[in-house]
């Protein structure tokens, strides 16, 4: 296995850089990804794996890990401990990092129409973005629609998400108008989620059949676009003198009552 030892190898720069900045990363049509487990979990995903970098105490440390993504990358390197740090965008890296390429986008939008969706438009914080993806594949939805907002390759996106955006089902889009007609053509309901009193509780609205549920970014929630493409606008009940939830416990709550 070649050895990194400098900083400024170009390879360790391109990998600092995909990181770092969306529009590379959709040019390229590569992301970079951090930590044992989630570099594993991509292995075992079946996500293509084109480089790959280890210190060598990560090498003895996650040896099981590492052996997976050896057996399934051709171009490995072995890195320093200062090149691990320079990599790495948390304060204990474990000294696993890979370079990926992005799942394959379908060409056409695919909806099942019973399915469960949860649609987000403009979620503008990576974290909230990973754990919504998170509780989208542990509840048991059927996929996750992300209109704007950041890039589901953002490292802090991934690590929230801590694999789940990697195996599900995640659709991305420009217009989520365009996905709320496909919904409607299949005889879908869409739900539009709205801090209102006016709006439906969304434990009194009927689940059966397909269904997607649009929740908004983080300070202005849905556009109105959105709302009124909606075939019903609906409301987590809040008690005490809190005015809306964060988005990612919202999606979190939404998707369980859409499974219920």
């Amino acid at each position: 296995m070649e050895k990194i030892t400098s900083r400024s190898n170009e390879k360790i720069k391109y990998a600092v850089r995909l990181g770092e900045s969306a529009s590379l990363r959709k040019e390229a049509g590569e992301f970079f990804l951090e930590g044992a487990r989630l570099c594993f979990d991509a292995a075992q995903t079946g996500i293509e794996i084109k480089q790959a970098f280890f210190t060598a105490k990560a090498m003895w440390k996650y040896e099981d890990y590492v052996k997976e993504i050896t057996e399934r990358c051709a171009e490995c390197y072995e890195i320093g401990a200062e090149v691990s740090q320079k990599l790495s965008d948390t304060e204990n890296a474990q000294g696993v990092f890979c370079i990926c390429s992005m799942k394959p986008k379908s060409e056409k939008v695919s909806l099942n129409p019973n399915g469960k969706y949860i649609a987000l438009e403009n979620l503008q914080d990576p974290s909230n973005l990973g754990a919504v993806c998170r509780s989208v594949e542990a509840i048991g939805l059927d996929g996750l629609i992300v209109s704007g907002g950041c890039d589901i390759y953002n490292p802090k996106a991934l690590r929230a998400a801590m694999g789940s955006s990697l195996r599900m089902d995640v659709t991305v889009c420009d217009d989520l108008g365009e996905i709320l007609d496909l919904a409607h053509s299949l005889g879908m309901q869409t739900l539009a989620s709205v801090p209102k009193n006016t709006a439906t509780d969304i434990r009194r609205v009927s689940m059966e059949g397909g269904v997607i549920c649009c929740v908004g970014n983080e300070g202005n929630g849905l556009s109105e676009k959105t709302i009124g493409q909606c075939t019903k606008q609906v409301v987590i009940p809040m008690s005490g003198r809190a005015e809306s939830f964060n988005a990612s416990a919202a999606a979190a709550i939404l998707a369980w009552e859409l499974k219920r």
